[in-house]
């Protein structure tokens, strides 16, 4: 019996804030994954070791979170004003599909580090010293990102001293502009696609809620932590074991994607797990991180929950960082009300892990408000590179 050989494709595993992902040059893929279809989603899934029943993805580079299920396609952009085209894949861990449909916020800020080491950037762009701008077109929903990468002796900066909770070790500082972030969607729909910074949000056999529905950064729905029965204190523990209440968060997640015309059947939403995002939100209180570190009411202007892929996150994705700057800028928001109200351009929220500052440029534009860019810095790390190998 004739066995496959496996094939060996150049990668890199990083780190990009509070996640990690296999990080790929288009070029590099084999010729039939180099085109979007079945072909990319089985090398992508076989490579993180997904679909896995036991859900560990202990055959695959994968590490059975969704903040570990990540995979990433760069290019040199063919789009004038941009240096490198970004594509990101969500891998389902336990099931066998890749979700297009969002960014990776966290992910952004080792796209711009990838390109420049792996010549996607020209020469004459890299600084010997100082500060790369990289301008990174997010091909899944077609804004502009730029990454602000630290250069010392013509080669990236990884080591630092800028501190991200949720991540151990202090790293280099890379700062993101996210662009024009909110998403018009790929039905044309507005950053409140429902029209209203507030909606009663029906939820058969659950109830109905208080909610901002926003496409910033990525789709999300937020709630009142208090409406949902919770304090905005709660780490991964208290709802990760949960059956009934992660099922609850589904059910909810689901009909807010329909009312955010994102699909048009509750059904549809187990085939489209990366968007939208549930996020609930509350006032200021003093609680314990899972590091164990203090994090003091005094220190934020609002405490932030947020789930994905059926799980309480453990520290805050970065594109649901711009929509919480994005709707904390937009004065009675849930979000913004849980901040206390008023205009602002930046808030320092608390999530699990500790806290993250972010900021947004919100302005009325026509009678609809709209968001010129948000902002926020991460940290990233090349972890192994070389070839990664799969069964052919």
């Amino acid at each position: 019996m004739a066995f496959a050989p496996q094939i060996k494709i150049p990668a890199t595993y990083m780190r990009g804030g509070t996640s990690k992902g296999v990080f790929f040059r288009l070029q590099d893929l084999p010729e039939a994954a180099q085109q979007p279809g079945p072909a990319r989603d089985a090398l992508l899934m076989r490579v993180i070791g997904s679909p896995d029943p036991y859900g560990k993805q202990i055959d695959g580079m994968g590490a059975a979170t969704s903040s570990t299920s990540k995979t990433v396609i760069l290019s040199k952009s063919t789009r004038s004003g941009h240096d490198v085209d970004y594509l990101f894949g969500q891998v389902a861990i336990d099931k066998a599909f890749v979700d297009w449909s969002g960014n990776c916020g966290n992910l952004s800020a080792a796209v711009g580090p990838f390109a420049i080491a792996n010549s996607l950037i020209s020469p004459d762009r890299i600084p010997a010293n100082g500060l790369c701008t990289v301008r990174i077109w997010q091909a899944n929903i077609g804004k502009t990102i730029v990454a602000h990468v630290p250069i010392t002796n013509g080669e990236v900066q990884e080591t630092g001293d800028f501190e991200l909770d949720g991540v151990t070790f202090p790293a280099a500082e890379v700062a993101l502009e996210f662009m024009d972030p909110a998403d018009e969607g790929e039905d044309g729909g507005a950053m409140f696609p429902t029209g209203n910074l507030v909606d009663d949000l029906e939820v058969p056999g659950v109830g109905t809620f208080k909610a901002t529905l926003i496409n910033a950064g990525i789709p999300t729905i937020f709630l009142n932590a208090k409406d949902i029965g919770y304090t905005g204190t709660e780490l991964q523990s208290a709802i990760n074991g949960d059956k009934a209440a992660l099922t609850r968060f589904e059910t909810i997640r689901a009909w807010g994607a329909v009312k955010m015309g994102l699909i048009k059947d509750i059904a549809e939403a187990a085939t489209r797990q990366h968007t939208p995002k549930v996020a609930f939100v509350a006032p200021p209180q003093s609680y314990v991180a899972s590091s164990g570190k203090s994090v003091e009411a005094a220190e934020v202007d609002l405490l932030v929950r947020a789930l994905s892929m059926g799980q309480l996150h453990h520290a805050m994705m970065g594109t649901a960082a711009v929509a919480i700057g994005t709707a904390a800028a937009v004065p009675g928001t849930l979000v913004n009300l849980a901040a206390g109200g008023g205009e602002r351009h930046a808030v320092r929220f608390g999530h699990p892990s500790g806290t993250l500052r972010v900021g947004a440029e919100a302005r009325l534009d026509g009678g609809k408000w709209a968001v010129t860019k948000a902002l926020m810095s991460r940290s990233a790390r090349v972890l192994m590179e070389g070839w990664v190998r799969v069964p052919g």
